[in-house]
């Protein structure tokens, strides 16, 4: 594969790549390039988390990097997921959620078995560097600093946390500095960590990264968006001052079950959650039925197939995004016809996971996650 090749793979379907020519330098220079993107444990995984994030594991892959996930229990524990029990989440991590993340890169056409999965827990045991690391990061990090990178535990900057939260940011950084990784990735909402990660890589004396020179470099961040949930927006219509805002506020959460689809939700599940699903006639600024159609469906397939009797237009075949909202912005496709279509294109592509969760063990994983949901 050739490096434009290689590139293009790697940065598509992307919000920032910081930076690009920093990328272009690792792969002209023939390095070993080394990914990770990391999760916190807690519920069930949706499309946000599942299909979103390992597509461009997918992507990275077949651009021949070496990638990872790693499972932050750590993490999970300082931020109080699954009620702050850490042995309960380790639990869940290397089981339901190692499989839901498998599953997930088998709906994106992606090899499983590929992928590298770490243990927070794993990775700092016995590993005096890793702390070492860990207190190099903060030394270059101002606690200011610090303190606005709290929205990356979905904490809004300025609450009152406590101490605990303030060691997530540089563990997160320090996370990519011991493992080596020179292509940290993650949603657009976790842009501050690895903005850090890059302002303290020249800094480090402990596990900096490094080129095949020896010479010192920044890693190379990549931040892919972020699906939309399907819910109405508190305030309607959304000024057009406060729709980046909104857009980030409105993600996809499994917090708000009905306004997120899981990956392995069942047929009557998607049609039921899409039927409810906000879809203003004509409107495209926010519309997360439109989203889905761009970030989901044509990210995954070449074609949108509409369904719908003559006399409402017939039958049609969208091959590009472009052309299917042009003509929802003229009201000449129907919310309802876009929704369906959307459904019977998600049911597709999620059947991997169906079928994954549907026997054996990852379906006693599922069966305990919907218990533990239920009493917590």
């Amino acid at each position: 594969m050739d490096n434009a090749k290689r590139i293009e793979l790697i940065t598509r379907n992307t919000e920032e790549v910081l930076t690009s020519d920093d990328l272009k330098k690792l792969i002209e220079n023939g390095e070993k390039i080394k990914h990770y993107i990391g999760f916190e444990i807690s519920g069930k995984i949706h499309l946000g988390t599942g299909l979103m994030c390992m597509s461009k594991v997918k992507d990275f892959m077949d651009a021949g990097v070496e990638t990872s996930v790693f499972l932050a229990d750590w993490h999970s524990w300082i931020n109080d997921k699954l009620g702050g029990d850490l042995e309960l989440i380790r639990k869940v991590a290397v089981g339901y959620f190692k499989e839901g993340m498998k599953a997930s890169l088998k709906c994106v056409g992606g090899d499983p078995e590929k992928v590298k999965f770490v243990l927070g827990s794993d990775l700092y045991h016995n590993n005096d560097l890793y702390w070492q690391t860990m207190v190099d990061v903060s030394k270059n990090t101002s606690l200011a600093r610090v303190m606005r990178s709290i929205t990356i535990l979905g904490r809004k900057e300025g609450g009152s946390v406590d101490f605990a939260k303030l060691i997530y940011p540089p563990m997160q950084v320090a996370d990519i500095f011991i493992q080596g990784v020179n292509l940290p990735h993650a949603g657009i909402d976790q842009r501050k960590a690895e903005v850090v990660a890059r302002d303290v890589g020249l800094k480090l004396t402990s596990a900096p990264i490094k080129n095949k020179k020896g010479e010192k470099i920044k890693p190379v961040a990549v931040h892919h968006g972020l699906i939309s949930g399907l819910g109405k927006p508190p305030v309607w219509p959304i000024p057009k001052d406060k729709l980046k805002d909104y857009l980030s506020e409105l993600k996809m959460s499994k917090s708000s079950p009905d306004s997120c689809v899981f990956i392995h939700d069942s047929s009557e599940e998607i049609k039921r959650k899409m039927n409810k699903a906000f879809c203003m006639e004509k409107e495209i600024d926010f519309n997360p039925v439109l989203n889905w159609a761009k970030t989901i469906c044509f990210n995954f397939r070449d074609k949108l197939d509409i369904i719908r009797p003559e006399k409402f237009g017939g039958n049609k075949t969208y091959e590009s995004y472009d052309a299917l909202k042009q003509d929802f912005a003229k009201g000449e496709l129907h919310p309802m016809d876009l929704k369906n279509a959307i459904t019977e294109s998600l049911i597709d592509i999620l059947k991997p996971a169906r079928d994954h969760f549907s026997k054996g063990k990852p379906k006693e994983m599922l069966e305990e996650m919907d218990k533990l949901i239920i009493t917590r």
